[in-house]
């Protein structure tokens, strides 16, 4: 699952975590076909057939668990987003991270409150803010 696409997730740029995602989503719809994943996901067939042509459209954390729950050896969508969620809690209960240190660590348009609503699924996450706050807290597990 996208928690688990790199044993260095806290080496790598939140690009190249990104990248990972996106291989794993190709992977996906190249294993089921991308009309299953259309007809099965609530995911826009325009952005399934970018992804499947190696693009980078602009893609939230649900529609990733929208595509990867397309592939019947994987969990559905609400529990692989729940699964996501709680990698990046427990993450940062071993990092002893809380939402004002990701804030400040990760310098960028989230604040303390906006990191914890998408954390919590109270707001959408982009697939590249999960990259970030997914490298940053592995990041500061050492």
């Amino acid at each position: 699952m996208l928690y688990d696409v790199s044993d260095e997730a806290g080496d790598l740029s939140p690009t190249e975590l990104r990248a990972l995602y996106e291989t794993e989503l190709r992977d996906t719809i190249s294993a089921v076909g991308i009309e299953t994943v259309a007809t099965k996901s609530d995911v826009d067939v325009e952005i399934i057939e970018e992804l499947a042509g190696g693009d980078s459209p602009a893609l939230t954390l649900e529609d990733a668990a929208s595509i990867l729950a397309c592939n019947d050896d994987l969990p559905d969508k609400r529990t692989i987003l729940v699964e996501v969620r709680d990698h990046l809690l427990m993450g940062m209960t071993m990092a002893i991270l809380d939402v004002e240190a990701i804030e400040s660590g990760l310098n960028n348009h989230l604040d303390a409150r906006d990191i914890q609503q998408k954390i919590e699924g109270r707001a959408p996450m982009t697939l590249t803010e999960f990259a970030s706050l997914h490298q940053f807290i592995e990041s500061r597990k050492r």
